[in-house]
């Protein structure tokens, strides 16, 4: 399996109260299949390839939810980045078996993040195809702070981007490009926008995880009738139609179906 570069987003998964229940609703909605992992841990394959895994989570006080981690090539480095920068570790580097190394850690906003450092385990195996990860994004107050920790962090380079058509809105959002590329769409592997006052107080900062879809309309249909929630009907961007939804335990996503599909857009 290949390696991924340094800060680009190579997994997912998502921290469920019921494993079981995880299991059903992403097996319906995105075809998955799944095989047992070490502990209370499924990895999930669309396919036959890795796609992403649910975890049945062992304190409750922590979120349902999903997590995205970055791949970094030297963890300990990363760690005391993130500290240096104004971040803050939530795990510290633990060993995953021979899979790898990962840590948890929050940035000065408060959102949530993982790191990866791969051994036998690089990750995703398929993304960017339908039933898979294609794109993640942060959602903070703290627009000035979180820009300069992940630039300072992982060497992001920013492009800020417009709204076509929507100018009044207001939208602050920002792409992020690896380092060593030239700041784009093209070369971009996630972003961050700003929650706005429009939403409650109390919430937090946080990562959006995107999964490509064929048919944005019909998948978010079919979460509903599976006992999950639309938070935000389908709609079209400039980089094709997306909603978000929410699984049947409460676990926030978005989907995404490319804009050349054809489908959906009625």
């Amino acid at each position: 399996m290949a390696a991924f570069a340094p800060s680009v987003p190579c997994w997912v998964d998502a921290q469920l109260p019921d494993l079981e229940a995880g299991k059903r609703f992403y097996g319906e909605l995105f075809g998955w299949t799944f095989r047992a992992g070490e502990g209370p841990y499924a990895d999930a394959y669309g396919g036959g390839r890795l796609v992403a895994a649910l975890t049945a989570k062992q304190d409750g006080r922590m979120p349902t939810g999903w997590e995205v981690y970055f791949a970094t090539d030297d963890i300990m480095a990363d760690a005391a980045r993130i500290r240096a920068a104004g971040g803050q570790m939530i795990t510290e580097p633990v060993r995953a078996g021979r899979a790898g190394l990962l840590a948890q850690a929050a940035d000065p906003g408060g959102a949530v993040f993982g790191l990866w450092q791969a051994g036998e385990r690089a990750g995703f195996e398929k993304r960017n195809e339908p039933g898979s990860f294609c794109w993640t994004e942060v959602y903070t107050r703290h627009k000035e702070a979180v820009d300069a920790f992940y630039e300072e962090v992982f060497g992001y380079r920013g492009t800020d981007m417009d709204d076509p058509g929507t100018a009044e809105s207001g939208l602050d959002f920002r792409m992020w490009s690896p380092a060593g590329t030239e700041p784009g769409p093209d070369t971009a592997i996630g972003g961050r926008s700003v929650i706005t006052d429009a939403l409650p107080a109390e919430m937090p900062s946080y990562f959006l995880t995107y999964f490509a879809v064929e048919d944005c309309n019909s998948v978010a249909g079919h979460a509903v009738r599976l006992g999950g929630r639309i938070s935000a009907p389908p709609f079209d961007i400039p980089y094709g139609r997306m909603a978000v939804l929410q699984d049947d335990q409460g676990a926030v996503f978005a989907v995404l179906q490319p804009p050349l599909s054809g489908k959906g857009a009625e």
